[in-house]
């Protein structure tokens, strides 16, 4: 079985192949398209992955300009091939962007995701995740399962075949503020505690005892790739959109933010007594 792949991950593969095939012969973006017969624009537009579709021809007079070997100019028609195609979240514009967090999470390795108002959305309960939009009063019904559809969906990296390894650290706030009813809390705290036993999981809870600490000014996730030719990528929301950056003093920040809660943390087999109290407590308030 074949782990499912991004088209948005095969784009900026395929522009980092070629960008790094052109500065090993030594050429400007100017000199590629002359020699290539490639506008300029276009070349440019492929390396930076902004380019949705890429023709045939051009790619092979820019593999004809880097002397590319047989293996690799199939490699590179491969790529673009992947890139043509369009993964599940595509369904779902309305939610996601052409380019969304699940384009990132799927082809990921290793996600570290830190959550301060509620419960990380790929550890979310359907009725939790209702609940939360609900709570916003700014959707209505039709929106409300349309959210909860496309979550469920994203959810299915966790439990594939080759899943990415998740670590998630929870603030207590986000496990003592109700969404829904008592029993929909319980319910996704028993949730946890039960994903938290899966052996590509690790939840950690940031207790309030914990005090102030680096990362208390929103929710972020870190997202790593087995490909060294694909750049770490942080994903961190604000009130109007989400932001994805890679730059490496950005990525650094957030590593180390995400490193400063974790230590901060319960360990792991703290985190599910935690768990399991919390949940206990939910019981004796029905």
């Amino acid at each position: 079985m074949h782990r499912p792949y991004s088209p948005t991950i095969r784009r900026r593969r395929l522009g980092f192949e070629l960008r790094r095939l052109r500065e090993e012969h030594g050429l400007t973006l100017d000199a590629a398209a002359k020699s290539s017969g490639v506008p300029r624009a276009t070349v440019g537009k492929i390396e930076t992955a902004e380019s949705r579709r890429t023709r045939t021809r051009d790619l092979d007079a820019l593999a004809d300009l880097y002397e590319v070997d047989r293996d690799t100019r199939e490699a590179l028609h491969r790529l673009s091939r992947e890139s043509k195609e369009k993964g599940w979240w595509s369904r779902y514009k309305d939610v996601f962007e052409a380019t969304g967090l699940p384009a990132f999470e799927v082809e990921a390795s290793l996600i570290r995701t830190y959550e301060a108002q509620v419960v990380p959305g790929l550890l979310q309960t359907p009725e939790y995740t209702r609940a939360v939009f609900t709570g916003t009063n700014t959707y209505a019904e039709a929106e409300i399962q349309r959210h909860v559809e496309a979550r469920m969906e994203r959810q299915g990296i966790l439990a594939r075949f080759y899943p990415p390894e998740y670590a998630a650290i929870i603030d207590e706030a986000a496990l003592r503020r109700p969404a829904g009813s008592c029993a929909v809390m319980r319910e996704q705290i028993d949730h946890l505690a039960h994903m938290a036993t899966r052996p590509n999981i690790s939840i950690h809870v940031l207790p309030f005892s914990a005090g102030m600490h680096a990362a208390n000014l929103g929710g972020f996730q870190i997202m790593e790739f087995s490909e060294l030719t694909d750049p770490t990528v942080c994903f961190a929301e604000i009130p109007t959109a989400g932001l994805f950056l890679e730059e490496e003093n950005e990525v650094r920040r957030y590593d180390a933010l995400w490193r400063e809660a974790h230590n901060a943390s319960l360990t792991a087999s703290q985190s599910i007594d935690f768990l399991q109290e919390v949940a206990a407590s939910l019981e004796d308030e029905t």
